[in-house]
């Protein structure tokens, strides 16, 4: 079953036409959530991304695009699931259809699917760069939007190479994620991630480990510039997304990382999903 426009449907009775703007242009924003125990994890963070990058690109926002009315709409299409205990869901927004590049209305619909999911984090992780393409650094490349092609194009790259994930570059050859996800490198005490700047997600898991991180009196946090060549100086690496939480890469190239620290900030994730209001 889906959600469209708050009303539950079959999956086979869903259609979309051949006028939609997130099918002909990528004109759509999404956020990908997890139901733990019944709630939505970080759902305040999430929604309020949302907003912004509504806002961003210029979608009018209804005026019943409240915290309380998402989040009902959304518990609502995970009620009418057989599994309500271990789900993605994913929430979209586009704009109605009309127009070709420009449209003829920033009024908006929405669909919400529910799916099963279990992650369990990997023992043997592997990732490697992916230089074909690049993302363009600023802060369009932070929203969660439907143009998604180089992270598609770079999974399939991974996938033929027997890789777990690729790490995507910029223009200026700077890391910046990771096909699903944001990275994060650990030399001695001190952590390290690409600002926002550089052109990675701004993921809801990368904020909480941030607040995490600069809690912690024995780490450093740096938000900088990373080049490639640093990665293979880290003596951990790991990347973060909403569904996975934490996952450890083990292995980059020659190199083979360690996964001390990592295990126990994934320990300290998962008691914050748990324990979250």
């Amino acid at each position: 079953m889906l959600n469209y426009n708050g009303d539950i449907l079959p999956f086979e009775d869903a259609k979309i036409t051949v006028q939609n703007r997130a099918f002909n242009y990528g004109d759509a924003v999404f956020e990908t959530v997890k139901i733990l125990n019944g709630k939505i994890v970080f759902w305040e963070d999430h929604y309020f991304r949302l907003m912004a990058s509504m806002r961003m690109i210029r979608m009018r926002i209804p005026i019943e695009f409240t915290l309380e009315y998402l989040e009902n709409e959304i518990l609502k299409t995970v009620d009418s699931q057989r599994n309500q205990t271990d789900l993605r869901v994913r929430l979209s927004v586009f704009r109605k259809d009309g127009g070709l590049y420009t449209p003829e209305t920033n009024e908006v619909d929405f669909l919400i699917v529910a799916n099963e999911s279990s992650y369990e984090a990997k023992e043997i992780y592997r990732v490697d760069l992916y230089k074909d393409f690049y993302v363009n650094s600023g802060y369009l490349s932070t929203i969660k939007s439907n143009n998604k092609l180089i992270n598609t194009i770079a999974g399939i790259f991974a996938k033929e190479n027997d890789l777990d994930n690729c790490i995507l570059l910029n223009e200026r050859k700077g890391v910046v994620e990771v096909t699903n996800g944001n990275i994060f490198l650990v030399r001695g005490n001190v952590i390290k991630t690409p600002p926002l700047s550089e052109g990675c997600l701004k993921g809801i898991v990368r904020g909480k480990l941030i607040e995490m991180i600069q809690k912690r009196e024995e780490l450093i946090l740096d938000e900088s510039v990373i080049t490639p060549f640093e990665i293979q100086k880290a003596d951990e690496v790991f990347i973060t997304n909403s569904i996975m939480g934490i996952q450890s890469v083990t292995h980059y190239r020659k190199k083979e990382f360690g996964t001390d620290l990592t295990k126990k900030l994934q320990a300290n994730l998962k008691l914050l999903q748990i324990t979250q209001k």
